[in-house]
């Protein structure tokens, strides 16, 4: 029995030494067949990212913002509070999404983006908490400090009237932050920081980022395709008090609705006078003109990026005519995977974010927030093809097509040549003296971050940053379709 003992113990570390040999192949074959794509779904785990290290300095408080608008409008206000907050040497808070607008969405910022991405991205700037310590109560009147920074400020006014409140106050919440912000005169260390927030640390959560390529993929599997940002929704139309081509109860309701919402501060609208001026959205059936006069065949494929259109199915009609492979998000996914981001109207408009800035060509039918974004994040990635169009000269041709004025080749001739050199390509941000909403927004075109910053900036001299990699393609300075 005893000298049984001794083989018996060999016997087991041999088999051991086996097994974990065993092992320890299944495991190098498992690599070996995920580095060629052999292993059916699964994907090969990105190797872990370092982190940048964590900038160390003494907070003078803590910053809370609120933001107000849609996801896009919320999402440049993110990255302006995030370069205050810097500005400042601040602790920032997670920003609060707004809750109490048109769209009533309840999403919070984890809801729609990587929070866990966002803080680590930006250690290395801003120290940021998911919430306030417990000690600062809802109403600690004494310590905390509720209101809105003046629209379009520069750095000098929250040096010099901002950061003084917080010798009496420990927390300073911005119950508004929409264009808190100037375009110009802000410093490039700045600047660099909010394009930093923006392409990079603004990432949507893995669920939104999943099926938006997945709506990506199944698109591009069918060819090239044109993602037309078609803002003919409900809440910009009350809001603009655009009613063209719309029945006079349309027209009624659309003005009750605007009249309901106090924050909108325009109520009387001349709203034939607005399309002149192109400061309306084109309609469904006046985009459909442009797009064929511009040169668009009847089977591109074209995806809508956008809301419930108002008046639904029976608007569309005259797009979907001329152009038959017309697609929006609910016919390309099926209803079980769209569930958890209906009724979340921030969470929608993320994917149709995704496909915007992924399409081979973007053409927004009106400048909004979203429209000036995509634009933004287009250049940055190569200067993708955008058409940024002329409303206020295709309403023009458009009547004057309409009342026979001109035939269809000299309308065609005419929407072609006007917009030969609208298409986006490098270019410094226009400035206006004191007219900040009139100047290029910065979220449209931030330069400073572009491959042609060099051209733009005063000293000649190129601006890099950590973490940023300017766009370095050129665009095409005709539209080609």
């Amino acid at each position: 029995m005893a000298r049984s003992r001794p083989r018996v113990w060999l016997l087991a570390g041999c088999g051991a030494v086996l097994l974990w040999a065993f092992v320890g192949q299944l495991v190098a074959v498992g690599r070996l067949l995920a580095l060629f794509g052999l292993a059916g779904d699964a994907e090969p785990s990105p190797p872990p990212t370092a982190l940048p290290p964590r900038r160390v300095y003494k907070s003078n408080g803590y910053l809370k913002v609120s933001c107000n608008g849609g996801l896009n409008q919320m999402r440049s206000e993110i990255c302006d509070m995030v370069a205050v907050a810097r500005l400042l040497n601040l602790t920032m808070v997670v920003p609060e999404l707004d809750k109490r607008s048109f769209w009533a969405d309840q999403s919070n910022f984890e809801d729609i983006f990587d929070v866990k991405h966002f803080i680590d991205t930006l250690r290395d700037e801003v120290h940021i908490v998911k919430q306030l310590p417990k000690r600062f109560g809802p109403e600690d009147s004494n310590n905390i400090l509720n209101m809105p920074p003046v629209s379009w400020s520069d750095e000098k006014y929250y040096l010099h009237q901002i950061l003084p409140l917080f010798s009496k106050y420990s927390v300073i919440h911005f119950n508004k932050t929409d264009a808190r912000l100037a375009n110009n005169g802000i410093s490039t260390q700045l600047q660099l920081l909010r394009c930093r927030v923006n392409f990079h640390a603004l990432k949507f959560t893995p669920q939104i980022e999943a099926l938006g390529n997945k709506l990506v993929q199944k698109l591009q599997a069918k060819g090239s395709f044109v993602a037309l940002h078609l803002r003919y929704e409900m809440d910009m139309l009350a809001f603009s008090g655009c009613n063209h081509g719309l029945s006079q109860e349309e027209a009624e309701e659309l003005k009750r609705m605007r009249y309901a919402y106090p924050w909108w501060r325009e109520k009387e609208i001349d709203s034939e006078a607005k399309r002149l001026q192109g400061l309306c959205p084109l309609t469904p059936e006046e985009t459909s003109f442009i797009l064929k006069a511009l040169g668009f065949q009847k089977d591109t494929l074209i995806y809508i990026a956008a809301g419930e259109i108002y008046g639904g199915e029976k608007r569309l009609e005259p797009l979907q005519a001329a152009f038959p492979k017309l697609v929006r998000k609910e016919m390309l996914l099926d209803l079980e995977a769209l569930r958890q981001f209906q009724n979340h109207s921030s969470q929608m408009a993320a994917l149709d974010f995704i496909v915007s800035t992924a399409s081979d060509i973007f053409i927004p039918t009106y400048d909004g927030n979203m429209a000036k974004l995509v634009e933004g994040h287009r250049r940055f990635l190569g200067f993708r093809r955008s058409v940024l169009l002329d409303r206020q000269k295709l309403v023009g041709f458009i009547d004057l097509y309409n009342n026979k004025t001109i035939s269809w080749n000299n309308f065609a001739s005419s929407v072609q040549e006007t917009h030969r050199n609208r298409v986006v390509q490098p270019s410094c941000r226009q400035k206006l003296e004191n007219k900040p909403k009139e100047e290029d927004y910065f979220y449209a075109n931030p330069n400073e971050c572009l491959a042609n910053s060099r051209f733009c900036s005063r000293t000649k001299d190129a601006i890099s940053v950590s973490g940023l990699k300017p766009a370095a393609q050129q665009a095409e300075s005709i539209l080609i379709v």
